[in-house]
């Protein structure tokens, strides 16, 4: 078995899947989540929303949105490669946020 083919093979023991998709979810889900709300808040800011309002109008979102990937990273075959996805993307959104908030300042 190759080195690839390691690195993607689910793991084999029920309960150590179970975890992988809740930590994948659970982490994940989260970390895109605050990345998601923090640039929400930023833009919906920039934009000339009050900033209350716009916080808890992404705030909002940010709920359905990690209601939504904490569904999807269980429905999915490759749990792990989704929860790295959602820390990814969330890095990301966080930091386009933090480019935003400094240029308000």
């Amino acid at each position: 078995m190759s080195h690839a083919a390691t690195l993607s093979a689910p793991p084999r023991s029920p309960r150590l899947r179970t975890a992988t998709r809740i930590g994948a979810a659970v982490f994940g889900g989260y970390a895109f989540t605050w990345g998601l709300v923090a640039a929400g808040a930023a833009l919906l800011f920039k934009a000339g929303m009050d900033f209350h309002d716009a916080e808890f109008l992404a705030s909002a979102n940010g709920l359905l949105a990690f209601l939504g990937v904490f569904l999807w990273t269980f429905a999915t075959r490759r749990p792990g490669l989704v929860g790295l996805a959602l820390v990814g993307t969330g890095a990301l959104l966080a930091g386009a946020a933090s480019l935003v908030q400094a240029s308000i300042v």
